[in-house]
């Protein structure tokens, strides 16, 4: 392949609503050579997102909600709930480290004393277009938990902390399903003891 490009011979907007969803007919560059056929793809639309490990280094404490999601209703009626991390959608005006800062009060009721970026990743990008920034932040844990949400969103989050090493094991049973907070864990996981260390904590 001597330059990678593609060319959108079309495009349409089949759902608009609190999501949309874009169709597209377009060609792309091949690796051997020449350009493929028009391919149709299908794009699932909701503007890009951020995610947040509430994390208190004195305590060695993470913070995990637990909520309903649509998408596991696959699974069995009580796996519908999943173990996540706070996270929410970039608005309008709003920069990623704004959603951070928002979303912590909103579904957790905490509120960051430091906050380091992580990485920014594509959550599905086979099929979906939404961008997400992940952060770690530092909290106090010592009042963190019960059930938040904002109720104009029909929100319902139960909210608890848990010992670093405890949430990790769920993590490697198996118990925790959902992509985020699985790498923000195994983040954590890697860099834990230089992060202590840098939050000047032991």
């Amino acid at each position: 392949m001597s330059k990678k490009q593609f060319t959108i011979l079309n495009e349409t907007t089949p759902y608009k609503g609190f999501f949309s969803l874009k169709k597209f007919e377009l060609k792309h560059t091949l690796y051997q050579g020449g350009w493929s056929q028009p391919i149709t793809r299908e794009l699932f639309h909701r503007g890009n997102c951020v995610a947040v490990l509430l994390y208190d280094p004195k305590r060695d404490e993470v913070v995990l909600i637990e909520q309903f999601r649509m998408g596991a209703i696959q699974l069995s009626a009580d796996q519908a709930w999943l173990i996540e991390i706070v996270a929410g959608a970039i608005e309008q005006g709003e920069t990623a480290e704004d959603v951070a800062h928002r979303e912590s009060l909103e579904e957790a009721n905490c509120q960051i004393e430091k906050l380091i970026k992580i990485n920014d990743f594509f959550t599905s990008p086979g099929g979906t277009s939404e961008l997400l920034t992940l952060y770690c932040g530092k909290v106090d844990t010592s009042e963190v938990g019960g059930v938040h949400g904002l109720d104009h969103e029909d929100e319902d989050i139960a909210v608890s902390t848990m010992k670093f090493d405890d949430a990790y094991q769920l993590l490697l049973d198996g118990k925790i399903l959902s992509a985020i907070p699985i790498i923000a864990l195994q983040w954590l996981y890697i860099n834990r003891s230089q992060l202590r260390h840098d939050w000047q904590q032991v």
